[in-house]
């Protein structure tokens, strides 16, 4: 009877044991895989963040991408759940490029001052009659070149234009030659052009170094619309795990991380006082 007692009782709080394994297994807390959308160096900021979430049971899945214009179709189309590559400015004019309005920006991330770079010339200020200037061609992006131009004293815009173009240039008293390239061809257009304007990712990318420009955008109350900003669709703006990798990213570590990737040429915004 005791050995048939003692082979009841081991049976039994062997089930235990068991019952309580399956539970604990049950009860951990899945991951939540969500795809974000990055272009260029910022993959590079991303990848401490998307180790921080391992931690929340986020699995943080970086995309990245060449083309400005794919990330925002492809929140649209479910195949991003996020994307973090485009400042204010950027979401609104592809909004009203492709009429639709059903993204919204979730939390700030930097401000990347645009920069001008020459092979040719030390100064902006030794550009000669005729040389050739380098823009990114894409709407937000041309404008706010010829804005930085215009604040170097090359040029005058017409003041009526919130989103100049080329043909808003008033006074061009060096008769200086315009080429609107593809962002991505800004800085391997310095092979050809004399200056090149070049944003701070691709620059980046090309291995330009931010001290060697030969001016820099200034950064005041003005730059607002030039903030990135982490984007998803309206009908997920107050999606919790969105909301936790927000967090994530506005960080200490992420200034830190964003000052060592730009090598000092980025500024993180989500606390700037402008």
């Amino acid at each position: 009877m005791k050995k048939k007692s003692i082979a009841l009782i081991g049976a039994a709080l062997l089930s235990t044991v068991l019952l309580a394994a399956c539970g604990s297994k049950s009860s951990q807390p899945k991951d939540t895989n969500v795809k974000l959308g990055v272009i260029g160096s910022d993959a590079d900021v991303w990848k401490p963040v998307a180790q921080r979430l391992k931690k929340q049971h986020i699995n943080l899945q970086l995309v990245q991408f060449t083309d400005y214009n794919k990330p925002n179709q492809a929140v649209l189309d479910s195949d991003l759940d996020i994307n973090a590559f485009q400042h204010y400015d950027f979401l609104h004019n592809w909004e009203k490029a492709h009429k639709d309005n059903k993204l919204t920006a979730i939390g700030n991330t930097y401000i990347g001052p645009l920069r001008v770079y020459s092979n040719k010339v030390k100064n902006i200020k030794d550009l000669k009659k005729g040389d050739t200037v380098a823009l990114p061609n894409d709407p937000t992006n041309e404008g706010r070149a010829l804005i930085l131009l215009e604040t170097a004293g090359l040029i005058k815009l017409d003041d009526s234009k919130s989103q100049p173009t080329t043909r808003d240039i008033k006074d061009n008293k060096k008769d200086l030659k315009f080429s609107p390239v593809d962002a991505s061809q800004t800085a391997r257009s310095l092979t050809s052009a004399t200056a090149s304007v070049v944003n701070n990712d691709m620059a980046l990318n090309a291995k330009l170094k931010p001290s060697e420009a030969i001016y820099v955008e200034k950064i005041n109350d003005k730059s607002k619309p030039w903030v990135n900003i982490i984007v998803t669709k309206k009908s997920e703006k107050n999606n919790k795990v969105y909301k936790k990798i927000v967090k994530a990213y506005q960080t200490a570590a992420t200034k830190k991380e964003i000052k060592k990737v730009y090598d000092g040429s980025t500024i993180a915004a989500w606390d700037h006082k402008f």
